[in-house]
């Protein structure tokens, strides 16, 4: 038994030693912030994790063989179990009253970049502990892109594949780097050049450089975890939100479409981009959408705050980051439930963003077109294109069976939530909110309250949610599979 998985365990015991240097950024926080002589405690969490991973390593180093396609989808399952799991250790001991269970979903909310939280006191809690909880942000975005390049592909549901498709001319017949390490490190590299300049603006826009760091960690992650209870409201600053609204937007684009651009020295793969460019359209309409039914419904009547108020929320919830300057809970209600609405695909393949991915219901979208097309003629070649290119059928398969499973996997969730005893829009929408990554939904969990009150059956299903939802269902499903497990 050992043998068969040594090789997933032992690269398993490399990520948690190199996770475990993460505890010393709360740690240098809390030595010059935090009253208290709490940066014990991420020490010992540093030491902790990096012990477990020593043990597994001298354990599991005899054994060796080649990594199988199927160890990939494993080996990252039990990372995105495993390390909240250990990144809730200090939950537990600094945040008062809290359960297991709640410490186990707030990490699973930071690493999977989610932002629904079953904290409340945010404003007093410990510096060193709100560090930690959107620095799991930042570094679960780091996570997600390495999943875009490496492991998505396997199944054929990253954006990746795609990449030849959506990029017209002679670059599409050319990878972006020889190996995956190379285009991952890219990637990265482009992640923290944005996560620069976004935590310089932050500070710009009149925040203190430790709300900078936190805020910019949890927009560049789109996972939206605040270190106050009112999210941005508690700033009450025009400025500040609009730095997060250019921010999230960029965010909310393909990484690696970036890091083309930065390679090519053109920006052509972006303003050819038909993702990119639907993505920037659905954002601007509903933006427009959303400002004139305030204004038509008295909620605001200064035009200029109705739009700066409609396109922060438009953009934080479109690209699932989820935070809040105001109740949006309370306006007419087509805006809140738009708003959960473009939560659920708005955001870019290869974005850290999550949800079905603007890419994918742009070829639902072309799929219809065609079926109807057909009904009318039934010999008309009309086959799938994005960019210019035909989108073979495997993928559109793959786009149709990963948006069956949403579905079944969306009603089935929210099933187990009713029969728990939730009522139907706080069970739905919370469903809707995890599994999509959004963060708040609505009820119960809306952007005035939080998770905090669900009990320990009900968060251990919205933790799966988040789980399935980052690792886009399939990577997580297919470990059901006899077939997965058989030689």
């Amino acid at each position: 038994m050992l043998h068969t998985f040594a090789p997933v365990l032992s690269l398993m015991a490399r990520i948690l030693i190199a996770f475990s240097v993460t505890f010393l950024v709360p740690g240098v926080w809390a030595w010059f912030e935090d009253h208290d002589d709490i940066q014990w405690i991420w020490l010992t969490g540093f030491a902790l994790t990096a012990f477990s991973g020593v043990v597994l390593a001298a354990i599991t180093q005899r054994y060796r063989r080649e990594l199988l396609a199927k160890d990939g989808f494993l080996l990252v399952n039990l990372v995105w179990l495993v390390l909240p799991a250990y990144s809730a250790l200090p939950l537990m001991v600094l945040v008062p009253e809290i359960t297991w269970f709640k410490a186990y979903f707030e990490a699973m909310s930071a690493l999977t970049a989610t932002g629904a939280t079953a904290l409340s006191g945010l404003d007093h809690l410990p510096i060193s502990v709100n560090i930690w909880r959107c620095f799991l942000q930042l570094i679960g975005g780091l996570g997600i892109m390495l999943l875009v390049v490496a492991v998505l592909p396997m199944l054929g549901l990253g954006g990746m594949q795609l990449y030849k498709a959506e990029t017209p001319g002679p670059m599409k017949d050319t990878k972006f780097t020889p190996r995956i390490s190379e285009t991952a490190r890219g990637l990265w590299g482009v992640y923290f050049l944005f996560s620069g300049a976004c935590l310089l603006a932050y500070r710009w826009a009149g925040m203190s450089w430790a709300d900078a760091f936190m805020h910019m960690c949890t927009t560049m992650g789109l996972g939206g975890f605040s270190s106050y209870d009112a999210s941005f409201g508690h700033f009450n600053s025009p400025e500040i939100e609009w730095v997060a609204i250019v921010f999230m937007t960029l965010a909310g684009i393909s990484f690696v479409r970036y890091f083309v651009v930065l390679r090519s020295r053109s920006l052509k793969p972006i303003s050819n981009d038909r993702e990119i460019r639907t993505y920037l359209g659905v954002l601007l309409a509903a933006t427009l959408l959303v400002m004139a039914l305030l204004m038509v419904h008295g909620v605001y009547d200064d035009a200029v705050e109705a739009l700066r108020i409609s396109a922060f929320h438009v953009v934080s919830l479109a690209t699932t980051t989820g935070y809040a300057a105001t109740d949006y809970a309370q306006w007419p209600v087509f805006a809140p439930i738009l708003l959960m609405f473009l939560g659920c695909f708005a955001s870019c393949a290869g974005s850290t963003g999550g949800g079905i991915k603007m890419v994918r219901m742009v070829l639902l979208i072309k799929q219809a077109r065609r079926e109807l097309v057909r009904i009318i003629h039934p010999r008309v070649i009309n086959p799938v294109t994005l960019g210019g290119a035909v989108i073979p059928m495997s993928v559109m398969t793959a786009v149709l069976g990963f948006m069956l499973i949403y579905g079944g996997a969306t009603m089935g969730l929210s099933m187990l939530l009713l029969l728990s005893g939730l009522d139907i829009v706080t069970a739905f929408s919370a469903v809707i909110a995890t599994v999509n990554n959004i963060g708040p939904g609505l009820g119960e969990v809306g952007p005035s309250g939080n998770f905090g009150g669900l009990n320990p059956f009900q968060l251990t299903v919205l933790s799966f949610a988040m789980l399935l939802g980052r690792l886009e269902l399939l990577s997580v499903l297919v470990l059901f599979s006899s077939h997965f497990w058989r030689k």
